[in-house]
């Protein structure tokens, strides 16, 4: 039945853009798992995050700027450089389905009183945002990021969750993925990077335009010490079988 003073054109109006309104989030939510359902096979050519960078340096000026990437699959790569990720970023990453919620529980309280701002991100969390989305805070992109999270850890195995990682963070200015940051910084491949080598590429990520893996600093040589530590206590080279 039509409500009073609206007209059944109005009406039928209304009906015609919540049908389009519908379609086009199906259509956008179909979009998005088949480019993860893709993406759980095939190497990405690219990520958002990548070109987002290279738009910022086309913007900025900087015409000589390009990124070094190259894929490398995690069954040729030294168990060194996923262990050393999971300990330095997420050591639950076995264990949970894509949220630490502790995590994030203390770093809104730690935001909350003013200090320095700490992240909860998760492994499977960045690997969301680098493929998919942009940098940046804001809720919509926060509630993409859950979104494409929840989709990469219901399609995705661990180990494919991981791989990614390792093949797609940022260790450098511009250099991403452990295959080009040891091509890069100490002429080798990925297979054959070292413990501490592995330390130090975990422990440029939370600034790598700011840090460097081959020349480390005293943030750098000491982080790299502590995940070390960390890779022996969540098991070394063993905690892979977690993951299978």
């Amino acid at each position: 039945m039509t409500p009073r003073n609206v007209s059944p054109s109005a009406t039928r109006s209304r009906r015609r853009w919540s049908t389009l309104i519908f379609k086009t989030i199906g259509v956008l939510v179909l979009i998005s798992v088949l480019q993860v359902l893709v993406l759980r096979f095939v190497p990405p050519p690219m990520t958002a995050f990548m070109l987002w960078r290279q738009v910022d340096a086309w913007i900025g000026g900087d015409k000589d700027y390009r990124w070094r990437y190259d894929w490398e699959p995690l069954s040729k790569m030294s168990p060194n450089v996923p262990v050393a990720l999971v300990a330095a970023e997420d050591q639950l990453f076995a264990e949970h389905y894509g949220f630490d919620v502790v995590a994030i529980e203390k770093a809104y309280a730690n935001n909350a009183k003013g200090k320095r701002v700490r992240g909860g991100s998760t492994i499977s969390q960045q690997v969301a945002k680098n493929l998919f989305l942009w940098s940046g805070g804001g809720y919509f992109r926060k509630a993409l990021e859950a979104w494409y999270t929840l989709l990469i850890e219901t399609l995705w195995p661990k180990h494919r969750i991981i791989e990614m990682y390792a093949n797609i963070a940022e260790m450098g200015d511009g250099v991403y993925g452990a295959q080009a940051a040891a091509r890069k910084f100490w002429r080798t491949d990925a297979s054959k990077l070292s413990r501490s080598q592995a330390a130090r590429l975990a422990a440029v990520l939370p600034n790598p335009k700011r840090y460097n893996a081959a020349n480390p600093g005293p943030y750098v040589s000491r982080r790299a010490r502590w995940i070390e530590r960390q890779m022996g206590r969540i098991g070394g080279r063993g905690y892979l079988k977690q993951l299978d």
